[in-house]
């Protein structure tokens, strides 16, 4: 099929000298025009070389083509893998035949939990209400927890990413899910909320785990974990709860405190008491054995010389006794007058003038 061309232009030339008065140059051809040359079209053997060649281009062109550095692009022939081609320019067979999967290996893809969309959450740092049902987690100790994370991840197994699972977006979400679930079910409220970092590492490497285990072809690059805390409804009396937690354990610091600071010196002040009683005991006993071992000397004595022993004891007592009675009187119902014969208390004035 042809078109008249030179009808068509000259009729265009017509029509553009007719309204030279509206600027000229050359103006489109009416809807009406085009829809009557479509109706004029006859086949012939061009149009059918137009076409041939319109096909040839078309499966030359996809026959080549480009993989950018960030990426590797997976053969497949007939639908069955054959091979990986890395950054560059490269040939396959024309569509129909083989094709080509471009893979971005290089890149980081990002999956989040809880958390509003990235313009959102930088501006307000929110939870959005579709992501609160994955975000609320129990806890071991059976409370309630609001953990908001987001897991980034690479292609690491072109091959086992686009063939061996169906939807791969999905199943990362479901695992991650059941992962964190699993973490932060073993621990308790305030663990969640004080231990972000241990928990996101132990999380990550579950996931992991189960991603090779899988044969997904991913490779996690790290988990990260938001504000954890509690739900709105119950915010306030949870912090009211650690506020008594913690006047709990200042009332038990500062008695611990008062403890290490009585017991001690009461143990001490005990300590003294025993061994002072220890030290009195060894005084008396070496006191009494002192007394008993003179004792027994002096009975060796006695026993040789008794009367002698008898009489030096006596004198030796009154020697002990009599400067402490002070005036002595002597009464003798067959003496008349008392001879100054001792001077009984006179040596003991002059020892107390002396003094």
């Amino acid at each position: 099929m042809n078109w008249d061309w030179e009808k068509l232009q000259q009729r265009q030339q017509e029509r553009n000298r007719g309204s030279g008065d509206n600027g000229g140059g050359m103006q489109p051809p009416r809807m009406d025009d085009v829809v009557e040359k479509i109706k004029n079209l006859k086949f012939s053997g061009g149009w059918l070389a137009v076409i041939i060649l319109v096909v040839v281009i078309f499966l030359g062109s996809s026959m080549i083509y480009t993989i950018e550095s960030n990426e590797v692009g997976v053969i497949q022939r007939f639908g069955k893998y054959l091979r990986t081609e890395q950054s560059g320019l490269h040939f396959k067979l024309p569509v129909g035949i083989e094709s080509v999967n471009k893979v971005k290996t290089k890149r980081v893809y990002t999956e989040k939990f809880g958390l509003e969309t990235a313009a959102e959450e930088t501006r307000n740092n929110l939870i959005s209400a579709e992501g609160m049902d994955v975000s609320m987690m129990l806890t071991g100790d059976l409370n309630v927890a609001v953990v908001p994370w987001i897991v980034q991840y690479r292609i690491k197994d072109p091959y086992n990413f686009l063939f061996k699972v169906e939807d791969v977006q999905r199943l990362i979400r479901d695992m991650a899910e059941a992962s964190m679930r699993l973490v932060v079910g073993d621990r308790s409220i305030n663990e969640v909320i004080s231990k972000r970092q241990e928990i996101a590492v132990e999380a990550m490497e579950r996931l992991q785990e189960d991603l090779n285990e899988a044969e997904t072809g991913i490779d996690i690059v790290t988990v990260e974990l938001g504000n954890t805390n509690v739900p709105p409804p119950v915010r306030d009396s949870f912090n009211e709860v650690n506020r008594s937690v913690q006047e709990r354990e200042e009332m038990i610091y500062q008695a611990r405190k008062e403890y290490n600071q009585v017991i001690p010196k009461a143990g001490g002040e005990a300590q003294k008491t025993i061994e002072s009683a220890k030290g009195y005991s060894t005084e008396r006993i070496n006191r009494a054995l002192g007394d008993a071992s003179r004792f027994e000397s002096q009975y060796k004595e006695y026993a040789g010389a008794q009367d002698v022993t008898r009489r030096r004891l006596y004198m030796e007592m009154l020697e002990e006794v009599l400067p402490g009675l002070g005036d002595k009187y002597i009464i003798d119902s067959q003496q008349n007058s008392l001879l100054p014969l001792l001077n009984l208390g006179k040596d003991t004035g002059r020892q107390n003038a002396t003094q």
